[in-house]
């Protein structure tokens, strides 16, 4: 869907220029005024904006802002399916614990990699970071500390700069939006300063010239509104689905720790979640119902 939006930015965009000028007169302004002059003109705006996204992000933010372009294929980072392993995989650790204690989970939160029970669930065990995330609190509370007011406040802080690191490529995508104008701003001046330099030129020429010149600020405003602002959103929204998985397995661990049942701490975590992505009632009972009971 999204691949089909971008394309509706051109097909709107050049299609609107002709039914405002004809369509001879249209392809004669994109052949003649817009396409010759935009190379000159993206290198300028273009070139110059992703520079100075480069300088002003670090490496890492960078490589981490072009993994987020799957935001077109794959707009959220988990689907239902995956919330539904999540679940489950929350209510068997947390039956096992009630039955059998905290230091019952040591063997699989030590080394989850190669933990039978965490490969029940693929997609939890192939999400390192989550995988990692939650193993940790479980080692914090298997090891005494099972305050649910102690863990929920560590957890914010966690989650919190989770959300700062997964949003920065779409904050960093924003900012580089904002200043795409500005430089197709820029792009224009050099194009003025080319026509006064050719001010003795008859006026069909000049014309040409100062219609070239108004190419940057076209391209400007197009490429920030029309395409990298977009991007800056989907990115963001991207984000926050990411966040939701984390914020779903501290949901359900402060319910278990404050005396919920193994079935009632996984519903506060389904109740939490978008309705895109949530599972009904029946259908995690269903799931539920269907785990093996964990014998260790």
């Amino acid at each position: 869907m999204k691949y089909i939006a971008v394309l509706m930015v051109f097909v709107m965009t050049f299609g609107g220029l002709m039914v405002a000028a004809g369509i001879e007169g249209g392809m004669h302004l994109i052949t003649g005024s817009i396409l010759p002059a935009m190379p000159a003109e993206m290198m300028i705006i273009f070139g110059v904006g992703v520079a100075a996204f480069i300088i002003s992000n670090p490496w890492h933010v960078v490589k981490q802002t072009m993994g987020y372009f799957r935001c077109l294929k794959q707009p959220a980072a988990h689907d239902k399916q995956s919330y539904v392993d999540l679940l489950s995989l929350l209510f068997t650790l947390f039956k096992l614990a009630r039955t059998k204690g905290w230091l019952s989970l040591e063997q699989h939160i030590e080394t989850p990699e190669e933990s039978e029970l965490f490969k029940q669930f693929p997609t939890v065990h192939q999400n390192h970071h989550a995988l990692v995330f939650l193993c940790d609190y479980l080692r914090i509370i298997s090891l005494g500390n099972d305050s649910p007011h102690e863990i929920d406040a560590l957890m914010d802080e966690e989650i919190e700069t989770i959300s700062h690191h997964e949003e920065h490529p779409g904050h960093a995508m924003q900012t580089m939006a904002d200043g795409l104008p500005a430089l197709g701003i820029v792009a224009a001046v050099l194009g003025i300063i080319k026509t006064m330099a050719s001010i003795d030129q008859p006026p069909e020429i000049l014309g040409k010239l100062i219609g070239a010149a108004l190419v940057g600020t076209f391209l400007g405003v197009w490429l920030s509104y029309g395409f990298v602002a977009p991007f800056a959103n989907a990115m963001l929204s991207r984000a926050h689905t990411e966040i939701m998985y984390y914020k779903c397995i501290k949901a359900g661990i402060i319910a278990f720790l404050n005396g919920a049942a193994p079935q009632v701490a996984v519903e506060f975590s389904r109740k939490l979640l978008p309705h895109d992505v949530q599972p009904t009632f029946l259908e995690l009972e269903e799931k539920l119902n269907e785990l093996p009971t964990p014998t260790s």
